[in-house]
């Protein structure tokens, strides 16, 4: 697996991540376990989670999945949501910070979180203070690395003044390209690694999703404007557009995906999550396809006349994005 620098003076990690969400159900730990050390032995370094997965819940897999690779991985965990059954409900108060931190390092099972993201702004908290706690955390050995998650310019550029910001998480793909506007920009002048959450669209862009497909019961996808049946039609055009470049090159449209993602910067470190190791070994073999100029050229062009149809989130949700 080839490596990448998450951001200045962060650790060398693997160019293509895994995305643990998934992995939250007590039930299934065992299976989860065994992906998440599959994924090690693909050559991933780079393990994403956080307390409010589950929650709680996914934190201790991933922990238990990792002990015997700890010197090996980097692993990043967030706060900022309060967990108090209200949807979307924030908590980023220095004392929580702090309270969180302890948390996670005890469900993790490690002596240091690599990498600890503000999960969502909060607009009640200064992000000043946000920055100086995880500050004092680093300060005292139980943080190595700061990062903030769906942030706009503003807020990143006030956290970065207080605490260096290594990493960025938000939301980018072919499927969603609003960061390219402001966000790569100031994250390159800055010198913070951005990692996309959702690089294959939440499967929209592995061709696994077509017109008739159903959602199931709790499957978030069904509530998510993007997916419903009358943009289908409309969104399905650029998973086409990924089917004739992977046939090009003898890969698959996830792989091609991913490869588009890495292709745009060398910061930026992508982390698709699955439940399936086949799945992930697809997805961490992308690592190794390599898009020419040329073949950047014909995807930007044909992607430029396609425009994705519906928002990414229901508007309860939406109103925690880029703060």
């Amino acid at each position: 697996m080839h490596q990448r620098t998450l951001g200045t003076g962060g650790p060398q990690v693997s160019a293509i991540g895994f995305g643990c969400m998934g992995f939250w159900n007590a039930a299934d730990r065992a299976g989860g376990i065994a992906v998440i050390r599959a994924a090690v032995e693909a050559g991933i370094t780079f393990f994403d989670t956080a307390e409010a997965y589950g929650p709680y819940l996914n934190e201790e897999t991933v922990g238990q999945a990792l002990a015997p690779f700890r010197d090996q991985v980097t692993i990043a965990t967030k706060f900022g949501f309060a967990l108090d059954g209200r949807l979307g409900s924030l908590n980023s108060r220095p004392e929580h910070i702090r309270q969180v931190a302890d948390a996670c390092l005890k469900r993790l099972d490690i002596e240091t979180i690599d990498l600890f993201y503000q999960h969502r702004v909060d607009p009640n908290v200064p992000v000043e203070d946000v920055a100086g706690a995880v500050r004092e955390l680093i300060e005292a050995g139980k943080v190595r690395h700061f990062g903030l998650s769906e942030a706009g310019v503003q807020i990143i550029r006030r956290a970065h003044a207080v605490q260096p910001v290594t990493a960025l998480q938000s939301e980018y793909s072919l499927w969603w390209r609003e960061p390219e506007a402001e966000i790569l920009p100031t994250l390159e002048e800055l010198g913070i690694a951005l990692v996309p959450y959702s690089p294959l669209g939440k499967g929209f862009l592995t061709g696994a999703i077509d017109r008739d497909t159903e959602f199931g019961d709790g499957d978030p996808r069904g509530a998510m404007p993007r997916f419903a049946p009358e943009f289908r039609e409309a969104n399905l055009t650029l998973v086409d557009l990924l089917r004739t470049v992977a046939v090009r090159k003898n890969a698959t449209a996830a792989q091609i995906a991913l490869a588009w993602l890495l292709a745009q910067k060398p910061w930026i470190l992508p982390i698709p999550g699955t439940r399936n190791a086949d799945r992930m070994r697809e997805n961490a073999a992308a690592a190794d396809v390599r898009l020419t100029a040329d073949d950047l050229a014909d995807i930007d062009d044909a992607a430029s006349h396609i425009q994705p149809q519906g928002d990414r989130y229901p508007a309860v949700l939406q109103q925690l994005i880029n703060r």
